[in-house]
């Protein structure tokens, strides 16, 4: 009547860990760990009993009560509409990855970079075309629709923000916008463009924002979402989903530059490395990462500015 298997928590190779569904309750003879289904949620996928509680709603399909005022709940509602619609773009960026016409410049890049087909996959990679209407027209159907990614910074509006764009080409947007989209959606168009694509994804795994990596001579390199309801730069951690996930216990944590370095940490096993979204290490991430780990290691770029980012960020630790 009951289930065993090897232990999540510890390394064994004999199955003492037992799950009693009667009881429901699981307990390993092994290192004595043990509690009931939110306990479990909560130990191993490092997160608080509210998250906890969540995740088991969301798989039961069970919707958690709230108490809350009708502001609170318009802003939950809005929050959804923003993650669906993050997590909608980035279902088209992976599409355009394996299907576009041009898929062969993202695909050659990541190659020469020692991305492998597994790590491009478990990390949600994909292409921005080149275009200014591409993303506009997949899922911008309507107003609405068009509000909300303006809203999750997918895209931009061109009498606000147009004078500071570079999303990734030198052309204005009016020259080459095609008609169908001019029609449409008169007032935004794509920020992410002819980008090699990275989600930024929160502590459950929901996609929260985007890095873009250019894949020609456009300014800058490296492209990240505004800040949005949903996404605080300084606050966030670009892989720490993936490795919260890695099945690993995370005795220490190293913390790295950029997209590509977290990648190819990963892709050689570091499975327990993050990196700082290209900006200097805050306050508010290091509380995060104190979460799940007590030791922090930085394995910055070794350059004049990776050294003052280092030495910056031991203070930040410290």
């Amino acid at each position: 009547k009951n289930y065993s298997a090897c232990c999540p928590f510890h390394n064994e190779k004999t199955p003492s860990f037992s799950v009693e569904p009667g009881r429901q309750f699981y307990y390993c003879f092994g290192c004595g760990n043990g509690g009931n289904a939110i306990g479990f949620v909560m130990e191993y996928d490092q997160v608080s009993f509210p998250e906890a509680v969540e995740s088991l709603a969301g798989d039961a399909g069970i919707e958690v009560p709230r108490e809350e005022s009708k502001a609170a709940a318009r802003k939950q509602s809005e929050h959804a509409q923003l993650i669906d619609m993050l997590e909608r773009a980035g279902k088209f960026y992976q599409h355009q990855i394996r299907h576009h016409d041009n898929r062969h410049t993202a695909v050659d890049y990541l190659k020469s970079r020692g991305v492998s087909g597994e790590v491009a996959r478990d990390f949600g990679l994909g292409y921005a075309p080149s275009g200014w209407d591409n993303l506009l027209n997949a899922l911008g159907k309507d107003s609405k629709e068009q509000n909300s990614l303006f809203k999750a910074g997918l895209v931009i509006q061109k009498d606000r923000d147009q004078n500071q764009d570079n999303g990734g080409t030198s052309d204005r947007p009016e020259a080459n916008i095609g008609s169908q989209a001019r029609a449409a959606s008169a007032q935004y168009y794509d920020r992410f463009r002819h980008r090699i694509m990275f989600p930024i994804r929160d502590s459950r795994g929901r996609t929260i924002a985007f890095g873009g990596r250019v894949l020609g001579d456009d300014k800058p390199k490296y492209l990240n979402s505004p800040e949005t309801p949903l996404f605080h730069k300084g606050s966030e951690l670009y892989g720490l989903y993936q490795a919260r996930k890695s099945g690993a216990k995370l005795k220490r944590i190293l913390i790295v530059e950029g997209y590509m370095d977290a990648l190819a940490a990963h892709q050689h096993g570091f499975t327990n490395v993050v990196a700082a979204l290209g900006t200097a290490l805050t306050e508010r991430q290091v509380t995060q990462l104190r979460r799940h780990t007590t030791r922090l290691v930085l394995a910055l770029d070794a350059d004049t500015a990776g050294q003052a980012a280092t030495l910056r960020g031991i203070d930040v630790v410290q």
